[in-house]
């Protein structure tokens, strides 16, 4: 069941036909130096980890071609995506960081991949078929799988990025408690913000995508998910909120917002960690260090985090 207008669900996975922005990935060329950028900017990423698909005659699982670190937050996480092998996922990771280094994959849980798979299939989006995708994880000292089923459109759908729906089949794997406290403070992922060309086409089109509606705001538009936000805005006004970052070629996702205990507290981690921090309003603004490539984070404090930051 969706929430009421301007309500967001408050746990991890959507139930009915609840959607949430569940996370975005930064494609980048060093794990580890991701991970140290990560840490710098006050997140506690988890190691290093490889994706792989299920064989279908039970036998050893397959490499998808790319492996990632992720921050693990207490709803939703950050990624940190790279290349492992020649495989059509690593090539679509090499095509889009030759556009421009980093953000460029916006997920988002839906309860049945699968049914969204023929929704979508039904309302004219060309998709690659379901796949089922799982990591090897530890918990409590043992070995696990974290285990996903993705409904992924063709590359190029979506110019915007890798734009996908899954499901999460493992909530605890994926969720250990251990990787969800942060030296910054970073509770949730709140929203993403991308720069397009034309607003009201991408609009319409997120929101047949998502099944929710685009809403006119001060600078584009945006889609209210039962968790989460897409912000989708003009050129002119990134460049009037974020100066300091130069606009790649279009579309661009730009910047995604994080939802923290204190302002004070993040802003002092970022100074800490040798990068930039400003104040816009109740957000804290940062670049992304080179390691995560172009963008920004906007910081907002958790109790202000559902207003709209644009």
């Amino acid at each position: 069941m969706a929430q009421r207008p301007g309500a967001q669900a408050d746990r991890q996975l959507p139930v009915g036909d609840e959607i949430f922005l569940d996370h975005v990935a930064h494609f980048v060329g060093d794990p580890h130096a991701a991970g140290r950028a990560l840490a710098r900017a006050g997140f506690a990423p988890a190691p290093v980890s490889i994706h792989s698909s299920p064989a279908p005659d039970g036998g050893a699982p397959r490499p998808t071609g790319t492996g990632n670190v992720t921050a693990m937050l207490t709803r939703g996480y950050v990624e940190a995506l790279f290349k492992t092998a020649d495989s059509p996922l690593g090539h679509e990771l090499d095509a889009a960081m030759a556009r421009y280094p980093g953000v460029h994959l916006a997920a988002f849980a839906v309860a049945d991949a699968a049914s969204a798979h023929r929704r979508l299939d039904e309302n004219g989006f060309r998709l690659s078929p379901l796949a089922e995708m799982q990591r090897p994880v530890e918990a409590d000292g043992k070995p696990g799988i974290a285990a996903f089923t993705i409904a992924r459109l063709e590359p190029g759908e979506m110019p915007e990025g890798r734009i996908q729906l899954l499901t999460h089949r493992t909530e605890n794997m994926v969720w250990q408690p251990r990787w969800l406290t942060h030296p910054n403070g970073a509770l949730g992922l709140t929203s993403v913000t991308m720069v397009v060309a034309d607003v009201n086409e991408a609009a319409a089109r997120f929101a047949r995508f998502t099944r929710r509606p685009a809403r006119l705001g001060a600078f584009g538009q945006s889609i209210e998910l039962d968790r989460g936000r897409v912000d989708l805005i003009t050129a002119t006004a990134f460049i009037q909120m974020v100066p300091e970052i130069p606009l790649p070629s279009l579309p661009f996702i730009a910047a995604y917002g994080i939802s923290v205990g204190s302002l004070d507290v993040v802003e002092a981690m970022l100074i800490e960690g040798g990068l930039s921090a400003r104040r816009l309003g109740q957000s804290v603004i940062s670049a992304f260090p080179e390691e995560l490539g172009r963008g920004a984070w906007l910081f907002s404090c958790a109790n202000d985090a559902g207003a709209d930051r644009r």
